[in-house]
């Protein structure tokens, strides 16, 4: 094959090891250099200095874990090259020929010859807003599962404070498990922290609050909620870091708060996972393709096997989801009218696809208002019932012939 790139490098990258492969022009031939480096920033530091040595002026690796990171780091900041981080799946070495010199020698090879198509690496106001909200949702995970433990802990206590009460971490709950830590037993007594529109439910709750409340289940109690208060403490203090971070991108957040269905968490993971420059995605397909939100193709022979979608951004992917199944419960949307729509011809049991159909079309929204700078525009929950009006369906044909250079002239049927 041709060579495109005369100089190239191809970076095999481990935790403890980088083997690095040097392709260039000798004479009429191409010559190979392959030598090994630690990962200690010293040593890193010299193999960026033997590829500028060797005029090298496109370097490439594997998207490996977190190992990467380190190494495109260093490159990055000495400058001179052109970095390419790619997608380990697509670059697969034959069988049988599976070892380090070799797969820096195969992703050289494939460099050099312009095969190769670079991941999308986020900018570093991108990578650290990503940290803060991927490591949010962790958190804010880890605290419902928490909360899930208390209420698993007042079932084996016969307390039936979930029966009563909606959200056992309500003010009104709270005062009543503090005082079940404290030692409370008089069930009237916490019944009667029950606050606002909780007091209509005294009765209910001086039945749910009788139970075998002892030593172990204060103490139980008492370490959950100190975890509880402690997860919450680091999810506030999240916050306030991710709206220092995201000042920058108050206007594209504003246009993506418009999208019905996406509140303020999902634009800032939105703005955290892909940013706001959709230059790196040629259509709205491409980005759909690269969350993950769109139909796996699989044809062989002419037929039609699996389109299970294929991998994509999680992060991304799980939040759209959410606010696909936000946007199907709003009312008077052309979302939520997409979704019935989508039930109804997939069937009551695919109703994850229709939610999984929902997302797709967020996901292409997301992408219009960043690249053409510009708001939402409700299309309206009779969307679908306009379209297949025959008055409206009649005047589109007509325009589709005008616009071939035709006069159209309508005479009523017999």
């Amino acid at each position: 094959m041709d060579v495109i790139v005369d100089r190239c490098a191809a970076l095999d990258v481990h935790k403890d090891t980088v083997m690095a492969a040097v392709r260039k022009p000798d004479g009429r031939a191409r010559s190979e250099v392959v030598r090994e480096f630690s990962t200690f920033t010293a040593d890193l530091v010299r193999l960026a200095g033997w590829l500028t040595a060797e005029g090298v002026s496109q370097v490439v690796m594997e998207a490996t874990g977190v190992f990467w990171r380190p190494v495109w780091h260093v490159l990055e900041e000495r400058g001179g090259f052109e970095l390419l981080l790619v997608n380990p799946r697509h670059v697969k070495n034959l069988p049988g020929r599976k070892t380090d010199v070799g797969d820096a020698s195969w992703l050289a090879q494939l460099l050099e010859c312009g095969l190769l198509r670079g991941s999308f690496v986020p900018t570093h106001e991108m990578a650290r807003l990503r940290d803060l909200t991927r490591y949010r949702t962790k958190l804010t995970q880890e605290r419902t599962r928490e909360i899930q433990r208390v209420q698993k802990l007042l079932e084996d206590a016969n307390i039936k404070l979930d029966s009563v009460i909606s959200d056992v971490m309500g003010k009104s709950a709270r005062e009543m498990l503090d005082a079940l830590i404290a030692g409370v037993t008089d069930v009237e007594t916490m019944a009667q922290l029950a606050r606002t529109r909780m007091r209509p439910k005294i009765p209910e709750l001086r039945l749910a609050l009788e139970g075998r409340f002892d030593d172990h289940h204060r103490l139980m109690l008492r370490l959950h909620l100190r975890h509880i208060d402690d997860l919450s403490g680091m999810i506030v203090e999240l916050d306030t870091k991710v709206d220092e971070l995201m000042a920058p991108f108050d206007e594209a957040a504003t246009r993506l708060l418009s999208i019905p269905g996406v509140g303020k968490r999902t634009a800032e993971t939105i703005v955290a996972e892909i940013g706001v420059d959709m230059s790196r995605f040629p259509s709205p397909a491409h980005l759909a393709s690269w969350v993950g939100l769109c139909p796996g193709n699989n044809e062989s022979a002419g037929k039609h096997r699996s389109g299970k979608a294929r991998k994509g951004n999680e992060a991304l992917r799980t939040a759209m989801c959410e606010a696909a199944w936000a946007a199907s419960h709003t009312r008077d949307t052309y979302l939520a009218a997409q979704y019935r729509r989508f039930k109804r011809r997939m069937g009551t049991r695919s109703e994850g696809k229709a939610i999984f159909a929902v997302a797709h079309t967020m996901i292409v929204i997301v992408w219009h208002l960043l690249a053409d700078t510009t708001t939402y525009a409700e299309l309206g929950a009779d969307y679908f019932d306009k379209r297949n009006d025959s008055a409206a369906r009649q005047r589109y044909l007509i325009r589709e012939l005008e616009k071939l250079g035709n006069t159209v002239t309508l005479h009523p049927a017999a």
